[in-house]
């Protein structure tokens, strides 16, 4: 076994469960009687949402079937970044939501602060938006993992490459 083990702390969404989602949601619009006839859609164009409907209560009606088919397939939602609800053409209205990827320079700092505060025997450093956590027991290292599960974070985290 080796000296010391690791795991990385990253934060990103699978991009083709989000599209199974918006399809779901899609079709689950289509299909619903109160948006008969409503110029509803979802588009997702590189790392943003555009969501566009008749007026609000419809534009979040959508937005939460979509928060809904995401939670089911493992969308991570805390990682949306809502924009404001503005007019578009032909009497609707459009909300832009950002999909944060990457832990951020002020949460990275935030994290390793309770990473040194939690007394464990880990180091634990950024790379660039993720970071790595060693340590020699790997208890430690699930320690560290539980710690950050519990914390209350703006984003969602995922723990991969534990070695």
């Amino acid at each position: 076994m080796s000296a010391e083990s690791s795991f990385d702390i990253v934060s990103k969404v699978d991009m083709q469960e989000l599209n199974n989602a918006i399809t779901q949601a899609e079709r689950e619009l289509e299909t619903r009687f109160d948006f008969k006839g409503s110029k509803s859609s979802i588009k997702l164009e590189k790392e943003e949402l555009i969501i566009a409907s008749d007026d609000e209560f419809k534009l979040s009606n959508v937005i939460d079937i979509l928060v809904a088919k995401m939670v089911k397939r493992g969308v991570p939602v805390k990682n949306l970044d809502y924009g404001k609800v503005e007019p578009a053409s032909g009497s609707t209205v459009r909300q832009h939501i950002k999909l944060r990827t990457g832990i951020e320079q002020d949460i990275s700092k935030k994290i390793n602060i309770l990473i040194r505060d939690s007394k464990l025997k880990v180091k634990s450093q950024i790379q660039g938006d993720q970071i790595r956590v060693t340590g020699k027991s790997r208890d430690d290292l699930q320690a560290v993992i539980a710690l950050l599960r519990g914390a209350d974070l703006p984003i969602e985290l995922q723990f991969i490459n534990y070695r």
